[in-house]
């Protein structure tokens, strides 16, 4: 199975505190990968340090991007990155609170910018409101809408159904699956394995800092370990 992106003993560092411990994982291409743990685990610290945005104290990141050999990206900042075609979607501050809906939506084409807004119908009224003005789904949305309709190969999304109603987190489970099937990856970090539709292809669960488990959602079953 071909490679997107992977990390190569991989560790993160917060001042004294080493948050990543010697973490190598691959994520497949054209595939939903999720990452799963408590808070803590290093979800989230697996997700910016695949993005650029939290820098590695040692490892490496290897960007494959539909290519058969990697490349070595370790060095690279969030917004190189970006141009390589990997998008993250933080769980916090994932909106720019001085700038409107509209502006966040601008850099889209126009086709681009109506499927945002298919996706997310509530942004309409909201087009000209600040982001910062916004509730905590709401902003959300925008985030989520900028990142789905966008031309990324790789979308990094962390815990997405934050303060969503639960028919718009099957809406945009729905859109992954499109997403996916176009042959785009998602990269997923949550707390609890979805089942049905939103299922991914790929789990990874971590636990302080370190994958426990790597296989597919039914191989976690009967191993004693929680994805929660």
């Amino acid at each position: 199975m071909a490679v997107e992106i992977a990390l190569s003993q991989a560790r993160v560092r917060y001042g004294p505190l080493e948050a990543l411990h010697g973490v190598d994982l691959g994520i497949p291409a054209g595939r939903r990968t999720m990452l799963l743990g408590r808070n803590g685990a290093g979800r989230s610290t697996v997700l910016h340090a695949l993005a650029g945005t939290e820098p590695l104290s040692g490892g490496q990141v290897l960007w494959y991007g539909g290519e058969a050999d990697a490349r070595d990206i370790t060095g690279l900042g969030a917004y190189r990155r970006a141009r390589l075609g990997l998008t993250l979607v933080p769980a916090e501050r994932a909106v720019f609170p001085s700038l409107s809906v509209a502006d966040h939506l601008s850099w889209l084409d126009d086709a681009a910018r109506d499927a945002a807004l298919d996706l997310f119908p509530e942004l309409r009224r909201l087009l000209g409101r600040s982001a910062g003005t916004l509730s905590g789904g709401e902003q959300q949305m925008v985030a989520l809408a900028a990142a789905l309709a966008g031309p990324s190969r790789l979308l990094l999304l962390d815990e997405l159904g934050r303060g969503l109603a639960a028919p718009v987190v099957a809406r945009v489970h729905g859109a992954l699956a499109a997403a996916v099937a176009a042959g785009r990856t998602v990269v997923l970090a949550e707390q609890v394995l979805p089942s049905g539709p939103a299922a991914p292809d790929l789990v990874y669960v971590l636990h302080r800092g370190s994958v426990v488990f790597a296989g597919e959602p039914g191989e976690l079953e009967g191993t004693g370990i929680s994805a929660g």
